[in-house]
């Protein structure tokens, strides 16, 4: 068609037809916005430290760090040697081994639970309450020195009738607490474990209602994480996927779906020595969880290994290797969060995570500058893929892995900014705490 000439347009349907369509798509149109807000936009952190209760201290995160520094000065004293025991390719040894080290100083922890759950145990209750309110005043404490991890919360214990008096005074003396040192700190988070059924949910949400309208806090201030680690939370007795149920019985205060490795596998009948998140049990959980949590807003985390890194260097160079696979497992199926059990986790936690980012931020980056620019290249990217893009170029920089400046250089000049337009997340309702 030569240029200047114009298009006889027509059509054939009245105005009215498409206003009709409109208007009986309508509940639907709210129905999605409500369900699926899609991602919140903030960052998520890579992992979460549980700490029992009696052993949290002030000195918690830095103590990690510290020894997860001791860990590599004795077990891979150099970027050769680290390198060499997890197989990392030449090129990138020197990156990863110098900002684990860098990362280990600054920042070790990035989420962290104080647990009073399986790793607290049952206590008399005076002791518990003194631990609780302990809680509070040392997370405010950090908050304000600036010496806190990004997210810091308690693990409850959960809703079922023996100890759920016990959970619920615990959680009214730990947010009572913060509020009396200065507030709810805006990287708090809480975990309600052992969800078996959507009313455990709901019971939390008035539980939070409750305490929220006895002290004048903002109305959906406080969510929380649900921890899947029963088969009925995967799998409800008529056949649908429990854990779908639950999210919506959150009313919006949902941030994440946590796996319990150990509990969920027992539940199923798994041996001890088969328990793993590579056990096709837990991928089986996890993909039904990943599914159930697209588009809603709420964060799929994986769980965790209870090989420590301890011992003769031999010991711990293959509970490293062991972790750090793992880890790179789960990056590469979307669960970009897993928990850490032991300070010696922390080096290879945060090595696979840096090259996972490392190794393929620049053809990523170059994708992204080529659909920024319109720039034909050997793969056709949709908006879909350059939201996938981004969201991989903002992980890494959140975690550390990457540079703005680099990720810069390599996107022909993108900035923070034009990544987050391209992720586009769509805001949920701005007033959940945490993740």
């Amino acid at each position: 068609m030569g240029q200047g000439l114009h298009e006889h347009v027509a059509t054939s349907l009245a105005s009215a037809v498409g206003e009709e369509i409109g208007a009986s798509l309508a509940p639907v149109d709210a129905e999605l916005a409500r369900r699926y807000p899609g991602d919140p936009g903030t960052r998520q952190p890579v992992h979460t430290v549980y700490v029992p209760g009696d052993l949290f201290a002030a000195d918690t995160i830095r103590s990690w760090g510290d020894r997860a520094l001791a860990a590599l000065d004795e077990h891979a004293p150099d970027a050769a040697a680290f390198a060499t025991v997890l197989g990392l390719a030449g090129e990138l040894a020197e990156p990863v081994h110098d900002r684990v080290r860098a990362k280990l100083e600054r920042e070790p922890v990035e989420d962290l639970r104080v647990d009073f759950e399986d790793g607290y145990g049952s206590r008399p209750d005076a002791e518990e309450d003194e631990t609780a309110a302990r809680a509070a005043r040392l997370i405010a404490e950090a908050y304000a020195a600036g010496t806190a991890a990004p997210y810091m919360g308690i693990r409850m214990k959960c809703m079922e009738a023996p100890v759920r008096d016990r959970g619920i005074r615990t959680l009214d003396i730990f947010l009572t607490g913060l509020l009396e040192a200065g507030g709810l700190p805006d990287g708090l988070v809480l975990t309600l474990p052992k969800v078996t059924y959507a009313e455990q949910v709901t019971a939390m949400v008035r539980l939070l209602e409750a305490f929220e309208k006895a002290r004048a806090v903002a109305p959906g201030r406080i969510g929380f994480e649900i921890q899947i680690e029963t088969s009925q939370s995967i799998l409800a007795a008529d056949g649908t996927a429990t854990v779908a149920r639950m999210i919506q019985a959150a009313e919006g205060r949902a941030t994440g779906l946590h796996y319990g490795t150990f509990d969920y596998s027992a539940c199923l009948g798994v041996s001890a020595a088969y328990q793993s998140g590579d056990h096709p049990a837990a991928d089986h959980a996890k993909a039904i969880m990943q599914v159930a949590a697209a588009g809603t807003g709420v964060r799929v985390c994986d769980g965790s290994t209870n090989v420590l890194p301890v011992g003769p260097s031999e010991k711990v160079h293959a509970a490293w290797r062991l972790h750090y696979g793992l880890t790179r497992r789960a990056l590469a199926r979307a669960y970009y969060q897993g928990w850490d059990m032991h300070p010696g986790h922390l080096p290879t936690r945060y090595a696979a995570v840096f090259a996972f980012y490392r190794e393929g931020y620049e053809q990523a980056a170059a994708r992204l500058a080529r659909y920024a620019g319109r720039v034909g290249g050997d793969v056709m990217d949709e908006p879909a893929t350059a939201k996938a893009l981004s969201g991989y170029l903002l992980r890494g920089l959140d975690c550390g892995a990457l540079d703005v400046d680099e990720v810069a250089r390599a996107t022909d000049g993108l900035t923070r900014a034009d990544l987050e337009h391209f992720a586009a997340p769509r805001q949920a309702d701005g007033t959940l705490s945490g993740m």
